[in-house]
């Protein structure tokens, strides 16, 4: 079974990845390694090394810490209103949600950010 550090951190190693669009592929090319290992890392199945940790953060854009970030929360912390999961960025969909929403400009992003709202209040 594996170790709760080693699946939150192939979880953060995902999210990054589908968050800036990159294949597995695509990271498993720029550190240097087979695209199963990464996908061995994302499900925890092996634990990431620290050097491997810190290509893979360099690759991606994002310090080491970045993959250790809510670790520690607990149940209740990382519980969120209404029926959203408390896992929301492992779903696909919701990551392709978040990256085509940052695709919008910026004026046009708030307005369907308070369209969304409005929409949520009626609900």
């Amino acid at each position: 079974m594996a170790h709760l550090v080693d699946t939150h951190v192939g979880k953060r190693i995902r999210q990054r990845r589908w968050l800036i669009g990159m294949t597995q592929q695509k990271l498993a090319d720029m550190v240097g390694i087979k695209f199963q290992q990464i996908q061995k890392y994302e499900t925890g199945a092996n634990r990431v090394s620290a050097s491997r940790l810190w290509d893979i953060g360099e690759a991606m854009g994002v310090p080491v810490a970045f993959f250790f970030e809510g670790l520690k929360e607990d149940a209740a912390q990382e519980a969120t209103s209404g029926n959203v999961p408390s896992d929301m960025l492992s779903d696909k969909e919701a990551m392709e949600l978040v990256r085509t929403y940052y695709a919008i400009p910026e004026a046009q992003r708030r307005r369907l950010f308070e369209l969304a709202r409005v929409l949520t209040d009626v609900a």
